[in-house]
């Protein structure tokens, strides 16, 4: 086993001393001063949210209108120069009343013993407010508090009505040319249906009573000096619970101004790491792409193989999962899992109508559960199924999406999203006879 990955007092050092840059929607590192430097956007984002269970269980529906308000500050004058960062946010509960709760896009609550719901009844309404301070030397950018994050390792869930937030320290470097460094260190979020922060938790495991991470730090990078070629390597550990290394590389190789090809690899180490609150973990997973582009078409299929006894985990309600097979309801990510996916998109572009986008996917997966693990001291015993040899289950995705391309509704967006998962009778989850609808009207608004 290797040995489990720290981010040393001399890493920390080192990494301070490198010149780094926001990201690259952090346009205000580029502008000089305060206050000629600043932004301020807010993000109008209605949801509606239907999970339709086939298996007699309760359905959970809601809708939701979320605001996201985001000030970011440019940075004072001179070789050092400091800023702010803040967030304030609101969502209010239209419908997911009457037992319908648990979507996921509004807080559960305990269930209500007259009623024969499983989540209670959201809340009218939930809020939250956080901020950063931040300060930029050379090509070097700290940040500390409250950070929108999104990277292979710890990425913030965007892909609800509120989004999630990460309290901790950030570093970015740009000192060399077409590579980016990345590193830092978080101890809570705030997960996009709650108001308060927690403890930072995993998407699949189990932790046991009393059982907590402290906190996850990462470090890596992404590289661009090569036309058309993008590579990442992170590696991160998650206190007591795992390490996790992540590799990645995508290429675009246009052929002409028609055609053009994408091969692509992710790949993730994972191994239990200090206490090992979720049991051992000896798990590598990768997921290999293929695309064709043909004008305003194209076709992508994928495969992806999970090896270990264990699934593939990741940051709870997060979106740092980097891999071709992750779908809009199932991961394709259960221990031993191999599966295989085709997907065809269409830019309505080539009818005239620019903004209007489309994808639909069929994506298989099977496994056998026999093997998965069942210590008693695994936060994944779950998965295992004496009757899961040959378990198997398939998803169906539509993406229907048009934006707003001018006129003073310019960059409004609405999105058709529905996932339709089967699955054979040995392949146990919470849900696996299910149809997802997701409609989403989100409205970005630059006030300045």
């Amino acid at each position: 086993m290797m040995r489990p990955f720290r981010l040393s007092p001399l890493f920390i050092a080192l990494a301070a001393s490198l010149p780094v840059v926001a990201h690259a929607d952090d346009s205000s590192a580029t502008k000089e001063g305060f206050i000629d430097g600043s932004s301020l956007t807010l993000d109008l984002k209605n949801y509606y949210f239907n999970h339709d269970r086939h298996d007699g269980k309760q359905d959970s529906k809601e809708w939701g209108q979320g605001f996201i308000g985001v000030f970011q500050s440019g940075f004072t004058q001179g070789p050092v120069g400091f800023g702010i960062d803040a967030n304030a946010m609101l969502g209010l509960k239209l419908d997911g009343g009457g037992g319908s709760g648990g979507s996921s896009i509004l807080p559960t609550t305990a269930p209500n013993p007259n009623k024969s719901n499983l989540y209670g009844d959201a809340p009218d309404s939930f809020s939250s407010a956080g901020g950063a301070v931040k300060m930029r030397a050379f090509d070097t950018v700290l940040k500390a508090g409250d950070l929108f994050l999104n990277n292979p390792v710890i990425a913030g869930g965007a892909s609800r009505m509120l989004p999630m937030t990460f309290r901790g320290f950030s570093l970015n470097n740009t000192s060399f040319d077409h590579l980016v460094l990345d590193a830092g260190q978080v101890s809570f979020d705030k997960l996009f249906n709650q108001s308060g922060n927690g403890r930072i938790g995993t998407y699949y495991g189990v932790l046991p009573d009393n059982g907590e991470s402290k906190h996850l730090s990462w470090a890596g990078g992404t590289y661009t000096g090569i036309p058309g070629l993008t590579s990442s390597l992170y590696a991160a550990q998650l206190k007591d619970i795992w390490n996790q290394y992540y590799y990645d590389l995508d290429y675009t190789w246009a052929l002409n101004d028609l055609v053009s090809l994408n091969p692509g690899l992710h790949y993730y180490r994972t191994q239990d790491s200090g206490q090992a609150l979720l049991g051992s973990i000896d798990n590598n997973t990768y997921s290999l792409h293929f695309g064709v582009t043909v004008g305003h078409q194209s076709l992508v299929t994928s495969f992806q193989k999970v090896n270990g006894n264990t699934p593939f985990d990741y940051i709870q309600d997060g979106d740092s999962i980097y891999l071709d097979n992750s779908q809009q309801y199932s991961d394709f990510n259960a221990p031993g899992e191999k599966s295989w996916k085709l997907q065809y998109g269409y830019d309505f572009a080539g009818w005239n109508m620019p903004g209007l986008t489309s994808a639909v996917s069929y994506t298989r997966g099977t496994m056998d559960l026999t093997k998965a693990s069942n210590a008693a001291d695994s936060g994944y015993n779950y998965y295992y199924n004496a009757d899961g040899s040959d378990a198997k289950h398939w998803e169906r995705d539509v993406d229907l999406k048009y934006v707003v391309q001018g006129g003073p509704a310019k960059n409004l967006g609405v999105r058709l999203r529905w996932a339709t998962n089967r699955g054979g009778e040995g392949y146990k989850t919470v849900d696996h006879n299910i149809d997802e609808y997701r409609v989403i009207v989100d409205y970005p608004i630059n006030i300045f």
